[in-house]
């Protein structure tokens, strides 16, 4: 490959900090809170996860776009991300079921990359300083308007993102003639769970953000589902009343990630900002109720309040995060509602804990035998 050169660019954090690294190809202006992941793999289903939608990511692997894209590895209808960081940018790729390059992929969705930026040190950064607004740009003669475009960029804490990422009309995935029925609320909903789901034989009708439990129920299912999402979970008030409805009827309900903060604020348990989350596919968790050890997929920015949970005579914590003991999963006592901080769908990630969707199945089934009888 012959060589190019390529235009600056750079990483302005909120602080002030930047950092400097070349363009990919695509010249302009990217903002959002900047976070990274640790993932050595997986870098397409990340990119296209709705949870990071407003956030500019930072790649810690060192090589990204080396195995090209596939297009049935996403995991929305589209690239999510706001923004690009990373430090060795592949525009040549080898694998057989590629079906492009990075390069034109992102060219198709006009996002903003740059690499040849220090990763490594711009990872401890923000893991010393905390998740932050930045932004990223090949304008680098304009600081001070930069900097003034960061400004205006809206924090994470206390902003309402499923709208965003959300289904605008409800719609219908697996077999109608499927002895399970499902209604999921869409909050940022990836492939995979729906996936996950209908192999487990289920017919899965997926709702917008704001839909009520009248509607999910319409559809007269045998379980709810509420799904992952990006932003804060508190100003998400219709979701959290769909699940107090759902507690209410005591019916089964299992929640992933937002979904399962969504479940904790309808428990009155409070949820919190994280220094800077927990984003990668080899976060252990302990499973209480078993004693077994899970490598798990998270991307989080946010947790529910452990001393909240402890407190909750109606809940009780199944999960806990080994790294820094936070709440990874909960239960409610006498009740089929389940709910879990990380990813049991992975995509990407291992497959340690996808026993949940058969926990969740086999809860439909037996609500379904106590119905009958």
């Amino acid at each position: 490959m012959k060589y190019q050169t390529r235009k600056k660019a750079l990483v302005l954090l909120a602080d002030g900090t930047i950092f400097y690294g070349k363009s990919v190809g695509i010249e302009g202006t990217a903002t959002g809170e900047i976070c990274f992941n640790t993932g050595m793999t997986g870098y397409q289903e990340i990119f296209t996860d709705p949870s990071y939608f407003g956030q500019i990511m930072v790649m810690a692997n060192a090589h990204i776009g080396n195995y090209g894209v596939n297009n049935e590895e996403v995991e929305s209808d589209g690239i999510k991300i706001s923004g690009l960081i990373c430090r060795n940018f592949s525009f040549t790729h080898s694998r057989v079921d590629s079906d492009g390059n990075l390069k034109d992929w992102f060219t198709k969705h006009n996002l903003v990359g740059i690499s040849d930026v220090d990763t490594r040190a711009l990872v401890a950064y923000i893991r010393d300083n905390g998740a932050m607004n930045a932004i990223i740009s090949t304008d680098v003669d304009n600081i001070d308007t930069l900097k003034k475009q960061l400004a205006e960029v809206p924090s994470m804490e206390g902003l309402e993102l499923a709208s965003k990422v959300s289904t605008k009309e409800p719609y219908f995935v697996g077999d109608e003639n499927a002895e399970i029925k499902i209604s999921a609320l869409d909050i940022g909903i990836k492939k995979n769970i729906l996936r996950n789901l209908v192999k487990r034989g289920a017919y899965v009708k997926v709702y917008p953000y704001n839909s009520s439990f009248e509607e999910l129920a319409f559809f007269n299912p045998d379980g709810y589902f509420i799904s992952n999402g990006p932003g804060d979970p508190e100003p998400l008030k219709d979701a959290q009343e769909v699940a107090k409805e759902i507690i209410k009827r005591n019916l089964p309900l299992f929640g992933i990630c937002l979904g399962h903060q969504v479940i904790a604020l309808a428990n009155g348990i409070s949820t919190y900002k994280m220094h800077n989350g927990h984003r990668g596919i080899n976060h252990p968790v302990k499973n209480l109720l078993t004693g077994k050890g899970e490598i798990t997929s998270q991307n989080h920015g946010f947790a529910i309040n452990r001393e909240d949970t402890e407190a909750n005579p109606d809940v009780e914590i199944t999960h806990v995060h080994l790294n820094d003991h936070t709440v990874a999963g909960i239960r409610m006592k006498g009740k089929s509602v389940f709910s879990v901080q990380y990813h049991p769908e992975a995509s990407p990630g291992p497959h340690d804990s996808e026993y949940l969707f058969d926990e969740f199945i086999k809860n439909i089934q037996n609500n379904k035998k106590v119905s009958v009888s």
